[in-house]
């Protein structure tokens, strides 16, 4: 049986991680194994009645303290009820963020300290962390025509926080991957899709059966 593992896909406003996220788990369902894609806020009955709340209303609606007990108590859920079966079972998990965004919005974006939110995680997840991040990189032009057209369709809260904000989040995830080269990886996602998603699988070529 392929052993489970958990990936995850990160990085600001128009990078991809949706596309990617479907594009992984056709892949690697094409070579046998079991994929649950998932997302965050959300991928569990209890985390999506939450992801309502942080991703509804006036991009002011909390503040950076409420939205980070807000979102661990939706990771709690998440890991417990989806992720972490799912790995017992030898299925690979594919999640759209994680709690490295966390520290990322609330943390370099908000201005709580890392050891607030790894606090957090440490008591709602048990301080579980992926095997891999991708780390997916965009320029701050090809990020603001993505975020441009997603716009025509109505943005989300996260999506709607202003440009020195997105600033402050690439900065913070870019020290992150640096701290962490054995879990992160940097991907250039300015490219078309499939060569993004190319790279992905090259990376994780060791691990396919």
């Amino acid at each position: 049986m392929v052993n489970g593992r958990f990936i995850t896909l990160e990085g600001g406003e128009g990078g991809g991680k949706s596309t990617q996220l479907r594009a992984l788990a056709a892949a690697l369902g094409a070579r046998g194994i079991e994929v649950v894609a998932t997302r965050e806020p959300g991928g569990s009955a209890g985390a999506e009645a939450i992801r309502a709340l942080l991703m509804e209303g006036a991009e002011d609606r909390w503040d950076a303290r409420a939205e980070a007990l807000l979102f661990a108590a939706a990771r709690a859920d998440h890991v417990a009820r989806t992720i972490r079966p799912a790995i017992a079972r030898g299925a690979w998990v594919i999640c759209d963020r994680f709690v490295d965004s966390s520290r990322a919005y609330q943390g370099g974006g908000g201005g709580l300290t890392d050891a607030d939110i790894l606090a957090l995680h440490g008591v709602g997840s048990e301080g579980l962390l992926p095997d891999r991040t991708f780390l997916l990189g965009v320029s701050a032009g090809e990020a603001a025509r993505r975020l441009s057209v997603r716009d025509a369709a109505g943005a989300d809260r996260m999506g709607s926080k202003p440009a020195d904000y997105q600033a402050r989040l690439a900065a913070r995830f870019a020290e992150m991957a640096a701290a962490e080269p054995e879990r992160w990886r940097m991907i250039d996602a300015d490219g078309p899709a499939e060569a993004v998603t190319a790279a992905i699988l090259a990376d994780l070529a060791d691990w396919l059966p």
